[in-house]
């Protein structure tokens, strides 16, 4: 930015809160932080706090599940031994394992086929929990094979990494999950794909998306006699984490060796070149790297991702797919799922909270009304939902000024339904590292009175009050000249 400053000249400017970019440098003024928010068109919104929604189970959960019958959704979630159901009249997560439990190291793969719950944990037969019937899972069938992954292609169940033959795709036959057994008869079968190493996940739909470590595969029923065809989007890339992977409409979303990308069955789409990825792969644990977990919120439009960081807490990296824009987070949120609420009564409540009055979540939330569609999370060995309070949120902007000394010395915070706290910070040269010190409140005019003197400028931004959208920042500045 040319400001064209004279020393004693004064000039305002309007910082606008626009795209996170953290793999461009700050001195092109792309935006440097925003946390703890959601893009949207003008500026970014409050992304919500993770609140606990059902009590402990008794172990840690891998995955989170809600299965829906005749508008009645049921908290499902899988541990390292056990399977669990939420009991929605106090909360708890009630052991519903076969009898003599599981023991596995890979999280369980959920899936829903008509009444049928269908989960899979890469050491068991597929399990099988039927709506409004069962008691406890049980295995699918006798011939159901030993899977990592399950999904729904067409009228098929289809699982994939099948104990043994770590590059198999399995079906069963249409329309009846607990037929494994190929023949005459019986549409069920399986294909082993030659390249591309092991199956890392597959997502369903009108047509299947299997991906491999090294490479991609569309998978298209096709009728008899050969059932499905299966052909190549990609032989040199592939996904890198299965628990990245996840899922919306048609368009699957999922990390590879160089980064973040979408595949909506023709081809795959880079989304996070040149954006995030660089930025991603520095703040990412890599020891831990396999610990990631991806889902969608489906009332956000967003992708979440949650991994391991290398300052040892966990992060989240935002998508928002129709925006192309991405923000980040902090979190304590291991295993993340797209849900949908029970319906809570007053009495069931109580559970929770002893009181109304301490509630993390308002009464008026979707999440106490039945059926709403709502983003869960496991945290430890409870259900949590990203249902609370706004979470704090921090924005920190790219480089303005120029080569002529300035100073900062005003900032009004646009924040719909709020204001913020502003620190400035400034430098002469782009090679001194940047640190802020504290940030002032905005005054009753909001107004954030400011004295920061060098060549190159940032700002730290952080929302207060109940706000619904943060802007941008009106700066004014005063040039200071040379002598």
């Amino acid at each position: 930015m040319d400001t064209g400053f004279s020393r004693g000249r004064n000039m305002g400017t309007r910082l606008a809160l626009g795209e996170w970019l953290p793999d461009q440098p700050g001195a092109v003024g792309t935006l440097q932080k925003a946390s703890n928010v959601i893009p949207i068109a003008s500026g970014y919104a409050p992304f919500p706090r993770l609140v606990d929604y059902s009590q402990a189970a008794s172990e840690d959960l891998t995955a989170v599940f809600a299965g829906r019958r005749s508008n009645t959704s049921i908290f499902f979630a899988g541990g390292a031994s056990k399977l669990f159901k939420l009991d929605p009249t106090d909360f708890s997560l009630d052991d519903v394992s076969k009898t003599g439990g599981y023991s596995s190291s890979y999280p369980w793969d959920f899936v829903q086929f008509g009444s049928s719950i269908i989960a899979a944990n890469g050491t068991e037969k597929l399990q099988t929990w039927v709506l409004n019937s069962s008691s406890q899972f049980a295995d699918l069938d006798t011939a159901a094979p030993v899977a990592r992954y399950v999904t729904v292609v067409r009228d098929f169940v289809v699982c994939g990494n099948i104990s043994g033959a770590e590059n198999r795709v399995q079906w069963s036959d249409i329309n009846d999950e607990t037929n494994w057994t190929a023949g005459t008869s019986s549409q069920s079968d399986y294909q082993n794909l030659p390249d591309g190493g092991a199956i890392h996940g597959i997502t369903g739909g009108e047509f299947g998306l299997i991906l491999l470590d090294r490479s991609i595969v569309r998978m298209s029923y096709i009728g008899s006699p050969l059932f499905f065809q299966f052909d190549s989007i990609s032989r040199n890339r592939g996904c890198l984490e299965p628990g990245s992977i996840t899922q919306s409409g048609q368009t699957t979303f999922f990390l590879s060796d160089d980064g973040f990308y979408s595949c909506a069955g023709e081809s795959l789409t880079p989304i996070g070149a040149e954006k995030v990825n660089r930025w991603f792969f520095q703040d990412a644990s890599p020891s831990t790297l396999s610990t990631i977990s991806a889902s969608t919120d489906p009332v956000r439009n967003i992708v979440v991702w949650a991994y391991d960081s290398n300052d040892g807490g966990r992060s989240l990296l935002i998508y928002n797919w129709q925006l192309n824009r991405w923000s980040h987070g902090k979190t304590t949120a291991r295993a993340l799922s797209a849900a949908a609420t029970t319906g809570e009564t007053l009495e069931s409540i109580d559970s929770i909270s002893a009181s109304i009055d301490t509630l993390d979540t308002s009464l008026d939330s979707p999440q106490w009304a039945g059926g709403k569609l709502i983003f869960a999370a496991s945290v430890g060995a409870k259900i949590a939902t990203f249902t609370g309070a706004s979470s704090s949120a921090l924005f920190e902007t790219g480089d303005f000024g120029d080569a002529n000394p300035s100073m900062v010395t005003l900032a009004r915070p646009l924040v719909d339904g709020g204001s913020a706290s502003v620190a400035a910070f400034s430098r002469n040269l782009l090679g001194t590292s940047v640190s802020f010190g504290s940030r002032t409140a905005a005054d009753s005019d909001n107004r954030v009175p400011l004295r920061s003197l060098g060549k190159y400028h940032r700002l730290q931004v952080e929302p207060t009050g109940t706000w619904k959208a943060a802007v941008a920042v009106d700066v004014e500045m005063t040039g200071a000249g040379t002598r």
